[in-house]
């Protein structure tokens, strides 16, 4: 590796920099305020649900872009009530959130041509969880080689889309595939 003097790597050490303002909303939202669970507001207000990123709409549960994603398309499903585990929930709340699961899945692969998923659920906030009193499934879409240096170097991530875009996008391959498919 060649050799760089001072000044050089004080300008790199400036170009290192990723600023990311939109990060104090997420971190201000970790504060526990008087607002309450995002995911009971979004589930009681379907008058604006483009507003809080809700894509879809079952009898007991819904399915909401994440405004904080490790990738584009990363989706959370939810049930209405806030309850904190899987034991929680009753059989037809858990088989409703697993088909919209499976239905994300297919509208994701259409929209923005995912090649794979994570799919998981973080229970405890020791456990990752970052609303530990409301149970949610992350849908996390991926691609081969979507690990890049960004990520590796800079502990960032790269969003290639915004959040109404993809929003857009979801509901048009939706309406296209005929999802969510709840009722089998």
């Amino acid at each position: 590796m060649p050799r760089m003097d001072p000044d050089d790597r004080q300008n790199t050490q400036r170009q290192m920099n990723l600023w990311a303002p939109w990060r104090m909303e997420y971190i201000d939202s970790l504060s526990g305020d008087d607002e309450g669970c995002f995911l009971c507001r979004d589930g009681a207000d379907a008058e604006h649900d483009r507003a809080n990123l809700v894509l879809w709409r079952g009898r007991r549960s819904l399915a909401v872009l994440n405004r904080f994603p490790y990738t584009g398309g990363h989706t959370l499903v939810a049930p209405y009530e806030h309850l904190a585990g899987l034991d929680q929930l009753d059989g037809d709340t858990m088989l409703e959130m697993m088909r919209m699961v499976r239905d994300l899945q297919k509208a994701l692969t259409e929209a923005v041509r995912a090649q794979g998923f994570n799919i998981g659920i973080n229970i405890g906030r020791c456990a990752g969880a970052g609303l530990p009193g409301h149970l949610h499934l992350h849908v996390v879409p991926r691609w081969n080689g979507d690990t890049n240096f960004i990520s590796v170097l800079g502990g960032a991530r790269v969003i290639p889309v915004t959040l109404e875009k993809l929003l857009d996008e979801l509901a048009r391959a939706s309406r296209d595939l005929g999802l969510p498919k709840l009722e089998d």
